[in-house]
């Protein structure tokens, strides 16, 4: 996770990435949180009994990965949007 010049979960990303770093970074995210949810589903299933401070533990852990996808993938699409409008004022063509 290089695109955040600090590892704070609530700085925006670096403003010199472009849309398509933001969403590879996004992407990484939801495989993280994929990965976690699976995890925590083999868990449960195999369990006699489910802590339930652990599996909340573990829901909050991928809400916040989820959280992060998002984040960035907002970011991404902010970005897209403000490169298309620049160009247009500008009188470029955008595909």
């Amino acid at each position: 996770m290089n695109a955040s010049p600090t590892n704070c979960a609530n700085c925006r990303a670096d403003p010199y990435v472009n849309p398509h770093d933001l969403l590879n970074e996004a992407t990484e995210w939801l495989q993280y949180a994929r990965g976690l949810t699976q995890l925590v589903s083999e868990l449960v299933h195999e369990a006699d009994a489910v802590d339930c401070q652990r599996m909340s533990l573990g829901l909050d852990a991928i809400g916040a990965l989820i959280r992060m996808g998002l984040h960035y993938t907002a970011d991404a699409h902010a970005r897209m949007s403000w490169e298309l409008a620049t160009a247009r004022e500008s009188g470029g063509r955008c595909e």
